[in-house]
């Protein structure tokens, strides 16, 4: 599909971005983040900013590596799931329930998002660690294979710099 100038509608800022629906319809990226509870990223992964934050916990919970462990057998699940709002569905609840992870959702309407701040920040800390990367502040790649490796890197780094202090 081109638009009347002949061109791709996603050839300015490349494929996987959207439209961002808090900022004015700019183009926009989302980065997904699924981290351990010190904050160590496990599992990444972008979409467009029109994407819903919930499409991606299925591809981010099924991107967690099997964690090697001198005792015991291979980890591949996470203990336990927090997450916000955003990601209070049926569908979601049900999945995790059917893969054995034990999930902790906010419900929308019922609960308070302040109880789960004591887990969540752990994972807004990450966060705002990735948007120090000026690289990934502002996205400069067309393709997304790039600008998920950007990622990739940046989340080495983080794991670096706190496994080694």
């Amino acid at each position: 599909m081109r638009d009347r100038f002949g061109q791709h509608p996603c050839s300015k800022r490349g494929m996987l971005t959207g439209p961002n629906p808090t900022d004015r319809g700019k183009s926009g990226t989302n980065i997904h983040l699924l981290t351990d509870r010190n904050g160590l990223p496990l599992s990444l992964g972008i979409s467009g900013a029109n994407m819903h934050d919930s499409q991606a916990l299925e591809p981010l919970v099924r991107g967690i590596p099997p964690i090697r462990s001198r005792r015991g057998p291979r980890r591949r699940l996470p203990a336990k799931l927090h997450a916000d709002k955003d990601y209070d569905y049926k569908h979601l609840r049900r999945w995790l329930r059917s893969r054995g992870i034990p999930h902790r959702i906010a419900r929308k309407g019922i609960e308070p998002s302040q109880r789960l701040g004591r887990h969540r920040w752990v994972v807004e800390r990450t966060v705002s660690w990735l948007g120090g990367c000026r690289r990934l502040h502002r996205r400069y790649e067309r393709k997304p294979e790039h600008f998920l490796a950007f990622v990739g890197i940046a989340a080495a780094l983080i794991c670096h710099r706190r496994l080694t202090t």
